[in-house]
């Protein structure tokens, strides 16, 4: 029973994750054989002041 986590930057709309959700569940259901009420995805939205990049705060590049 995989446990898949995705952390992303915030702002990404439900139905976009429920896209991501149904076509990562396929996926992983399909290469490791296993049905899909077993895998669980987990988002992460990170916020800008929480990441960082080349070095540097995320929220300080955007300007």
């Amino acid at each position: 029973m995989p446990f898949i986590t995705v952390k992303i930057l915030e702002g990404k709309t439900k139905e976009q994750k429920r896209e991501f959700i149904k076509r990562v569940t396929e996926a992983a259901g399909e290469t490791m054989g296993i049905p899909a009420d077993k895998v669980f995805i987990f988002f992460e939205d990170l916020t800008p002041d929480n990441y960082g990049k080349h070095g540097q705060l995320y929220a300080d590049m955007e300007s």
